[in-house]
């Protein structure tokens, strides 16, 4: 008797728990409204300590910086102006970062003179020094510019947690894709529209 009665409890318990999690009042236009008002602040405030993440988001204008390269100049993300620009973040001990170089290298010479550029910037912050770097770029016979972001300012600003990143902007410094792993050639060509 107390098994059937134990039994039964359990049948409608899980029959109460159902229903609660099956039934949902409908809510009125006002309680929808500030649903939704909630939503979207919550989109456009979430942060990442050092990154707004509605900076970053296709159609934004990419935030500009400031880094040394590998050869000793110095240059600025928005000198690029007027060209298309593959913004590629990555490191020398990162096998997906060694996996797409030859991609990366081999579209550079290819479409380099259709005004597309590519930025290498080596997450120097997390790497294991220049002389490194620069070991890594004679092995694969990088020419693109390799800024080094040696304080991890941009890296976090861009969201390079995961690498490699890299976001396409077009001419005027807009992102219109970000991609996070390794690309090929066909997929640069996709993505900056050269022909």
């Amino acid at each position: 008797m107390n098994k059937n009665l134990l039994s039964f409890a359990i049948l409608a318990l899980a029959v109460v728990i159902l229903v609660v999690n099956i039934w949902k009042p409908t809510s009125t236009e006002s309680e929808k409204k500030t649903t939704n008002q909630t939503e979207e602040a919550t989109e456009t405030t979430e942060d990442i300590p050092g990154a707004k993440l509605s900076s970053l988001r296709e159609g934004a204008e990419a935030p500009d910086f400031e880094l040394n390269t590998l050869d000793g100049k110095t240059i600025k993300l928005s000198d690029y102006r007027g060209k298309k620009v593959i913004l590629n973040f990555w490191a020398t001990w990162c096998p997906p970062c060694k996996a797409e170089m030859p991609h990366m290298q081999n579209f550079y010479e290819e479409y380099n003179d259709q005004g597309v550029e590519i930025l290498a910037v080596n997450l120097t912050n997390m790497d294991k020094g220049v002389e490194e770097v620069q070991k890594f770029v004679d092995e694969y016979g990088l020419t693109f510019t390799i800024p080094l972001d040696e304080e991890g300012d941009a890296g976090t600003t861009y969201q390079a947690f995961t690498i490699p990143t890299s976001y396409i902007l077009d001419e005027n410094g807009v992102i219109t894709k970000k991609i996070v792993g390794p690309m090929d050639e066909n997929m640069m060509k996709d993505l900056t529209g050269v022909k």
